[in-house]
């Protein structure tokens, strides 16, 4: 038996606070009979309602992809684009999934997919500062007090950036490029391409490599694999 709220958190429902909160406003309903007090378990075979929704209770999936160009980092998009989800559905994965946090349109890389609602709102929430790594291709010669700079925080929609790694892996002077590499454990929207912009460099080109210890050896752009029991037991950790 497992507490009403984690179930419905597992399920994608809301966080687990946030199911709290539904389950004391009375939003939900187990067997028929209306529940507003917290503590209440239940099994599988429990019938629970929410907002008139019986509640899936499927099997939890957890999956890595490497987003290509071009792909949309979520499970429905009005413009008729491809999805993530839809990579992974070319593939005959028809459980009901979606992405971990986003990445844009035109960034590439590592993102997760998972129908395990409680962890997608863990990783994703602030206070847990998973790291996640990206290489960006920039315009101009990046300086040491550029990356300074990056590493001690930046202004960014009004607010500073928390510390990051960043470190300079190639040069072409040519071109006048360089690529950087910044590793950050915050989330906000378009925060790598605003925090490069910040020091003078617009991002060209942008590939997250890595989230947490997770990276993307063994999996080409457009391809995808399903996490070991022990990779998500370690996520949960975090």
């Amino acid at each position: 038996m497992e507490r009403l709220q984690k179930v419905m958190a597992e399920a994608g429902v809301a966080s687990r606070r946030k199911s709290e909160k539904m389950i004391q406003e009375g939003h939900v309903k187990v067997n028929g009979q209306l529940v507003t007090e917290l503590g209440v378990k239940v099994t599988a075979k429990d019938l629970v309602v929410v907002d008139g929704v019986p509640l899936s209770r499927q099997r939890l999936e957890y999956y890595l992809l490497n987003k290509p160009r071009g792909v949309v980092s979520t499970a429905h998009d009005d413009k008729d684009r491809r999805t993530v989800v839809d990579i992974l559905a070319d593939d005959e994965i028809t459980t009901r999934i979606y992405p971990v946090g986003r990445l844009d349109y035109d960034t590439t890389g590592l993102l997760l997919l998972t129908n395990d609602g409680e962890l997608a709102n863990k990783l994703t929430h602030p206070k847990y500062e998973v790291e996640k790594t990206y290489v960006a291709k920039v315009k101009g010669q990046v300086t040491n007090d550029d990356l300074k700079q990056l590493r001690l925080g930046v202004m960014v929609d009004g607010r500073k950036t928390k510390s990051a790694k960043a470190k300079i892996t190639a040069t072409d002077a040519k071109k006048g490029t360089t690529i950087v590499q910044l590793t950050i454990h915050e989330g906000r929207n378009h925060q790598v391409k605003k925090m490069l912009k910040a020091v003078g460099h617009e991002v060209l080109k942008l590939h997250r490599e890595s989230y947490g210890f997770l990276t993307l050896a063994g999996v080409p752009a457009g391809q995808w694999r399903r996490l070991k029991t022990s990779e998500v037991m370690q996520l949960k950790k975090l």
